[in-house]
């Protein structure tokens, strides 16, 4: 019996021991520092462990935003940029951040986690996450050779608050409040697709029927594929991405929707009957009819 239990808790440990090897390295988007007003100051990152079966993994005060890799076993060459939700507040970095990176890399996409700036220090939503993500678009083009990416197939994909952060980034891809820097930055970070899920603060809570004027899609803005529960309400609301739709339909540009007839907000990557839990598969086949699951090579 201790021959056995020992040789188990060995096993265990190894286990455990390899596993935590495997978990990518971040990388640090601003080595010298974010930009942060002067006088800035935020308690030190926190780790909000699930309160029960039906919680999620949050983490908040982030300051030094950061990418982790997630590399497939047969890269086909394309990667997304993965933003948590959480209100610009919190990052539910789990359901909406490190299992969809999974999910990814089965299709053989190289995933990036983003952990972006929260809670938000500016009025305005969005503003230090979206310096993160053009900033981070620009990292990851920069490291396509060593990433195994082709830098034209690089996308972005985000939840809820996320999801217009995505969406924001598709839109004001190089309109910077930082300085560039050559090394770090590229002059066009205009992902090459995106994928909001139910994204939030595209209308108001007040008028859902309308977009909110900061949402202005050209003729620049790259395919879009839309997911959203049809019971979402309030500055979540379904309709946001329904009239996101519409604006890429007048514009003829290439543009998927799918509005599933219930599932709330935040059902991330849960498993369950309802069938919004398939939403994977179907921007899988997206994906795939687009071409961007076709192998690739890095340039």
């Amino acid at each position: 019996m201790f021959p056995l239990r020992n040789a188990f808790l060995v096993l265990s440990s190894c286990l455990t021991l390899a596993l935590h090897a495997e978990e990518p390295s971040p990388l640090k988007l601003w080595p010298e520092g974010a930009p942060e007003k002067p006088g800035f100051a935020l308690d030190p990152e926190k780790r909000i462990e699930p309160k029960g079966s039906n919680d999620v993994l949050r983490v908040t005060n982030v300051s030094e935003p950061t990418l982790s890799v997630y590399r497939p076993e047969k890269p086909n060459g394309t990667a997304v940029l993965v933003c948590p939700g959480g209100g610009y507040g919190i990052l539910a970095i789990e359901h909406e951040g490190t299992q969809v990176c999974e999910w990814l890399n089965s299709l053989g996409v190289t995933a990036i986690l983003l952990k972006y700036r929260v809670p938000v220090r500016s009025k305005v939503p969005g503003f230090e996450p979206l310096q993160d993500t053009q900033r981070a678009i620009g990292l990851v083009r920069k490291h396509a050779v060593e990433w195994g990416i082709n830098p034209h197939r690089v996308g972005i994909l985000g939840f809820s608050a996320g999801g217009h952060l995505a969406v924001m980034t598709a839109l004001y891809p190089n309109e910077r409040t930082y300085r560039s820097d050559p090394s770090l930055d590229v002059d066009d970070a205009t992902p090459d697709f995106l994928i909001p899920v139910y994204p939030a603060y595209l209308v108001s809570a007040e008028e859902p029927f309308t977009l909110l004027s900061t949402v202005k899609v050209t003729p620049k803005a790259p395919p879009i594929c839309l997911v959203h529960a049809h019971d979402d309400k309030g500055r979540t609301s379904s309709s946001g991405s329904v009239l996101l739709y519409l604006e890429y339909k007048k514009l003829g540009l290439p543009a998927e929707l799918h509005v599933f007839q219930s599932g709330g907000h935040g059902f991330g990557m849960r498993v369950g009957s309802n069938p919004v839990a398939a939403w994977p598969q179907r921007v899988g086949e997206w994906m795939r009819a687009m071409g961007y699951l076709e192998p690739v090579a890095s340039k």
